[in-house]
């Protein structure tokens, strides 16, 4: 296992990390979730993600109860805070009432002291951003938060939380946690740039793009019944699952056997090839994946196939 520091900060985390959006406390069984993460472990991951969103908090627990029996030292715990947890006006956002009751609230359902990595789920335009990152240094003063980061925030809204909290003393974002693959390359123009200036990690999720990248589908009219792209998480797949990007990874998959690798460790590989990725996030429902997506850590790849794969991908990438 390849491990990599969190941009310019000493932690450092495994190159491929276990996320558990849509899965664990979710579709997927307790004890099925709980042998991907002890494989996933046993292979040399030590990054595991969560958030308190994911089933209402249900993948908390799951999360956290599979690693009870690993050494808390061991492994790198990040969940994110954001979304609405109840009806109540303060049940939602960045706000200090709402950040620190969460983070309460997630200790609790991971069966921990402390977390590794709070991340900020998303922007919260109603809350002063002075205020979650007074929060935030707050929370790691009190020993309860190591680091802290952002997702899916935009690059001048990240340089301008670095401001802050440089101007403050405050402890700046380690972290940020987008949207990146083959076929979603949205923040390759300003926010992977502002990142690698700032010294802040991208901990990229879907960088298979929700399964595109594994090959499975070939249709868009014919697809897995048993898959994502056939209930109701396809809703978050539709500028990914186009036929001309389908069309274009059955190529990519013969560049992948060409070089003697699968068609998910080459997307993978292709994420990690960027000098502000610090992990890749996968999602894994069987330990199979477990092992395949963990084989793209460290991978050697040749660069014509990592060339091509880019070719091929780029002209239907979501624009």
């Amino acid at each position: 296992m390849e491990y990599r520091k969190l941009g310019r900060w000493g932690v450092k985390v495994s190159s491929v990390g276990l996320g558990s959006w849509l899965t664990y406390g979710g579709t997927v069984e307790e004890d099925q979730s709980t042998a991907c993460i002890q494989r996933a472990y046993d292979l040399g991951v030590n990054f595991f993600d969560t958030a308190n969103v994911y089933a209402r908090g249900r993948s908390e627990e799951v999360v956290g109860k599979a690693l009870a029996s690993i050494p808390r030292d061991r492994y790198v715990l990040a969940t994110k805070v954001y979304f609405p947890m109840g009806d109540g006006p303060n049940d939602s956002g960045l706000s200090r009432k709402h950040v620190t009751e969460q983070l309460h609230a997630s200790l609790k359902r991971l069966g921990t002291e402390y977390v590794d990595l709070y991340q900020c789920h998303r922007y919260d335009t109603e809350t002063p951003l002075e205020e979650t990152c007074a929060t935030m240094a707050d929370l790691i003063r009190q020993g309860k938060v190591l680091y802290w980061g952002t997702s899916e925030w935009s690059s001048d809204q990240i340089a301008h939380a670095v401001s802050i909290c440089r101007s403050q003393g405050w402890p700046e974002p380690a972290s940020n946690q987008p949207q990146y693959s083959a076929l979603w390359r949205r923040i390759e123009d300003r926010v992977l740039p502002t990142c690698e200036d700032l010294g802040i990690g991208n901990v990229v999720w879907s960088p298979l793009a929700m399964g595109v990248l594994t090959g499975k589908y070939r249709s868009v009219d014919d697809v897995p019944s048993d898959s994502r792209a056939a209930g109701d998480e396809a809703k978050f797949m539709r500028h990914v699952l186009t036929q001309p990007a389908l069309d274009a990874v059955q190529e990519a998959g013969h560049v992948a056997e060409q070089a003697g690798v699968s068609l998910s460790q080459l997307a993978l590989a292709w994420c990690l090839r960027q000098p502000a990725v610090s992990s890749v996030i996968v999602g894994a429902t069987k330990t199979s994946h477990v092992d395949d997506n963990v084989g793209a850590s460290g991978l050697e790849v040749p660069r014509d196939a990592v060339e091509r794969f880019d070719e091929l991908l780029a002209p239907v990438a979501a624009s």
